[in-house]
């Protein structure tokens, strides 16, 4: 500990000076000003020290510590600072070297300790600064989860938002007031906890039941790519057109797709790449572009079947149905018929630098006028044949039936130097 350490950051929790150390009670006794929320400010009320109640604007403290800079400075906080707590931040803005951090036991290690399980490889998760989307994602492949919820977001509210998910394999646990003597933790299923109310301090616990898989139920036997084309559902006039899994597979690798990737899928049908891309870019935007309204039913249906939030079906006509859409990183075409030389060149404009585009051609001379564009456009583009065939069994005998050939065209839009 650097000797020049000025600031105290000290944790404390519902029980109050009771549950303190001697350091912690000497350092807030010999403390010139106090800092800290109102609520924690009233365990302190006897001490003699100045009081400044501040909220959640942490610039605010900053600014108040740098003031103070000369005096014996406390900022109390509840239970473990550095956890989802304001030491780091400050630590990070103001030095290091003027800090001393006392933390308390968390509410989080409280919770875990309640329910008697550990919480060292949980997915831990504050609603107030991540989005109920993303947590309900993330919660889908974790063991344990912990999360400090919020008065906007409630254990209510995450329990209904994992059913709708049909993510139903968790025994829930809402740890309430931990540490003090109104302390309650309820257990239940998640149908359960989604009717109940609960008061604004807690903590809600989520553990998987044992023996069931690392995703929703209807999801068994669903891939994260290459799905079988069974798995999607097609609109009847159309069914037959989608793109086939081993298609789709090789699409999506020359997409080169990563967590945070905008696609956009144009044509894109019943959504199978759309989806797709959605769970390997499980991070970004993926927006499918389909001017048919039965298909754009269909991918809506198709992506709640998969689980997938970061998908937006659109309804229009290219281009003009992207106009209001964010660049991509990559766009994928497929199914745009005679149409496809001006779409891929607007698509083209419309791309990121170093961006790909990835296009599903099924006749020569489609293949031959668009790869000629993305060649004069981009400088390079690279041109593949899908030729699948499949084993049948006719006549006590194997045979292979073949698909008809298929072409991508991929090209990388340069960056400019």
């Amino acid at each position: 500990m650097n000797s020049a350490a000025n600031i105290h950051i000290i944790g404390i929790g519902d029980d109050g000076f009771d549950g303190l150390t001697a350091q912690a009670t000497q350092r807030i006794g010999a403390a010139e000003l106090i800092i800290g929320s109102p609520q924690v400010l009233a365990y302190v009320d006897s001490v003699k020290a100045e009081k400044l109640a501040v909220g959640a604007d942490l610039n605010s403290i900053v600014d108040r510590v740098k003031a103070a800079a000369s005096k014996n400075i406390v900022l109390l906080t509840s239970g473990d600072p550095l956890f989802y707590g304001v030491a780091r931040y400050l630590c990070d803005v103001i030095g290091k070297e003027h800090f001393e951090v006392l933390p308390h036991v968390s509410s989080m290690q409280l919770a875990f300790a309640r329910v008697k399980e550990s919480w060292d490889e949980a997915y831990l998760a504050n609603l107030a600064t991540q989005s109920l989307e993303r947590v309900v994602q993330n919660a889908r492949l974790a063991e344990k989860v912990g999360l400090f919820t919020t008065d906007e977001v409630s254990p209510a509210e995450v329990a209904q938002a994992l059913l709708v998910q049909k993510l139903d394999y968790f025994t829930a646990y809402v740890c309430e007031n931990l540490g003090s003597p109104n302390e309650r933790v309820t257990q239940g299923e998640l149908a359960e906890i989604a009717e109940q109310s609960f008061g604004p301090l807690n903590v809600m616990i989520l553990i998987r039941k044992p023996g069931v898989p690392d995703r929703p139920i209807a999801l068994v036997g669903k891939r994260l790519f290459g799905n079988p084309d069974e798995v999607f559902l097609q609109s009847k006039p159309k069914r037959g057109l989608l793109t086939s899994a081993e298609t789709r597979s090789i699409a999506l690798s020359q997409m080169d797709l990563g967590p945070n990737s905008v696609v956009w899928d144009v044509g894109a049908g019943s959504g199978s790449v759309s989806i797709e891309a959605a769970m390997i870019a499980s991070e970004g935007m993926v927006f499918a572009i389909e001017m048919d309204p039965e298909d754009h039913g269909v991918i809506k249906t198709n992506a709640d079947s998969f689980g997938v939030t970061n998908l937006t079906p659109i309804l229009g006509k290219a281009p003009e149905a992207w106009e209001d859409l964010p660049d991509p990183d990559t766009v994928f075409i497929g199914g745009a018929g005679r149409q496809v030389h001006g779409i891929a060149e607007a698509a083209f404009a419309r791309l990121k630098p170093g961006g790909r585009i990835v296009i599903n051609i099924g006749s020569i001379e489609n293949l031959h006028e668009v790869h000629e564009l993305l060649q004069n456009m981009a400088g390079e583009a690279r041109a593949t044949m899908i030729n699948i065939a499949h084993s049948t069994y006719q006549l006590e005998r194997h045979r292979f039936e073949s698909l008809n050939p298929t072409f991508l065209i991929t090209a990388i839009k340069p960056v400019k130097s």
